[in-house]
């Protein structure tokens, strides 16, 4: 008989609320001492149909949905703009652990914006302002020059919120939970809903 390294996950162990189950899971990876539980991977979708990733920090989750920042102007920034469809990968892998969430993305109010760029380091503010993000740049001494320059524009004084930079929260429509097991029959559960607010069906997929 193979050792399970973690017990098979039933239905009856799930939340019936996807956020509730995420957050257990959340707080358990939270609690790893290397662990970076805000990391993810957001997909999203070009023109040409070529999909996109790249991590970026969860900055906040509740039953609306799940929330990041980013420059607006960016290449995920620009997908987003013509295409809101939005996939999203959490991989707490020392727990055999996999969350994915599908849905559609939707820009934060300006004042919700506002207050998580007021709690950002004043460097990382000043980064935020002065980068063309995915834009090509001639070498490190062109990004510092810019760099110097607005933080001397600024100095003495707090660092404004550019226009082009902003939250973004993912409403979602399926959330996956996958956990590992031998022989590669992994647990799979999905909560679906047809649009926000309609109760979540549960259901187990083959692995």
């Amino acid at each position: 008989m193979v050792d399970l390294p973690h017990p098979p996950l039933r239905r009856a162990d799930l939340a019936d609320d996807p956020i509730e189950q995420f957050d257990r899971w959340y707080e358990a990876w939270r609690r790893e001492p290397r662990a970076n539980p805000e990391a993810m991977v957001v997909s999203t979708v070009g023109a040409g149909g070529q999909p996109s990733a790249r991590y970026v920090l969860l900055r906040g989750h509740d039953a609306r949905g799940f929330e990041f920042f980013t420059n607006y102007r960016s290449r995920k920034g620009r997908e987003l703009a013509a295409n809101p469809r939005v996939a999203l990968t959490f991989g707490w892998i020392d727990h055999d652990r996999q969350v994915r969430v599908t849905g559609r993305c939707e820009p934060l109010p300006a004042a919700e914006s506002d207050q998580y760029w007021d709690t950002r380091l004043r460097g990382s503010q000043l980064a935020a302002s002065i980068s063309d993000q995915s834009e090509p740049v001639a070498d490190r001494a062109a990004l510092q020059a810019r760099y110097d320059a607005l933080e001397a524009k600024f100095d003495g004084r707090p660092v404004a919120r550019p226009d082009h930079w902003g939250g973004y929260r993912v409403v979602p429509a399926e959330i996956e939970f996958w956990q590992g097991q031998p022989f590669r029959l992994h647990d799979r559960f999905v909560y679906r809903r047809a649009s926000p607010g309609d109760p979540w069906v549960v259901e187990r997929l083959m692995p």
